[in-house]
């Protein structure tokens, strides 16, 4: 099929690159600029333009949000401007780019793409991706399927939003350690763990690249934790699948 574009927006930054679909890889080095603050979707729209237009592309878009998604409309807003709440993203983006464009949860398409090409490769039963950046994304899958915007970055842990504590924004802002910041995902997994029973939790987002820092420093559970193998390639990847599915 005609060639898929990933665009992964998040509370920091907006990357996107044109995606290898049958490998689950990158077919061009990514181009990433900073998410406009205020993050208003007439400046995202901007920049996501912006970075699609960096590549001679023509041809469906993936689009990742960090909210929850349905059917291409954006129903909550964490961590960018609330002028995104029940805003019909797809279609906003699909006007802008003049190309086919498929929104959906962050997390949700960075599960995709590591359950296709990554840790969570060829693996049954209940698996946990969890994106540790601005905030904590989840993507929850049985036996393969994908259990669509469960936020559980959300979850309440010690009065407040887990990624409030838990997440790398948090260990920035508090200036906490490896070690203490270990201490906080533990607490987290315990809380996921105890809901969820996975068998495999698989650690993503930016700090991904930094795995061997702090998951020795987590303590052994149930579940068997490994880092995620696409990195921060894996919504850009995730989002150009399902694009693809969408348009074939």
């Amino acid at each position: 099929m005609t060639a898929v574009f990933g665009v992964d927006i998040g509370g920091s930054g907006i990357k996107g690159a044109p995606v290898d679909l049958a490998r689950g890889t990158l077919a061009a080095e990514r181009y990433k600029v900073l998410t406009p603050q205020p993050s208003a979707p007439e400046a995202v729209v901007a920049a996501v333009c912006e970075v699609v237009r960096q590549f001679d592309h023509q041809g469906p878009v993936g689009l990742t949000f960090p909210g929850v998604v349905v059917d291409g409309r954006t129903r909550t807003a964490a961590n960018v401007d609330k002028g995104w709440i029940d805003l019909d993203a797809a279609g906003l983006f699909r006007e802008a780019l003049g190309m086919p464009a498929t929104v959906l949860n962050d997390a949700d398409a960075a599960g995709l793409a590591e359950l296709t090409h990554g840790a969570g490769r060829g693996r049954s039963g209940v698996v946990l991706v969890l994106t540790f950046g601005t905030g904590i994304g989840s993507a929850l899958f049985v036996d393969g399927t994908l259990m669509p915007n469960t936020e559980l970055g959300h979850l309440e842990l010690h009065g407040k939003d887990a990624e409030r504590r838990a997440s790398s924004a948090a260990k920035e802002r508090h200036g906490l350690n490896w070690e203490q910041w270990a201490g906080r995902v533990d607490e987290y997994l315990d809380l996921v763990e105890m809901l969820f029973s996975p068998q495999l939790i698989v650690i993503g987002g930016g700090v991904s690249r930094k795995h061997e820092r702090f998951l020795p420093l987590l303590k052994h559970r149930r579940a068997r934790v490994v880092p995620a193998e696409l990195r921060n390639d894996a919504g850009i990847v995730g989002a150009a699948m399902a694009a693809a599915r969408t348009e074939g």
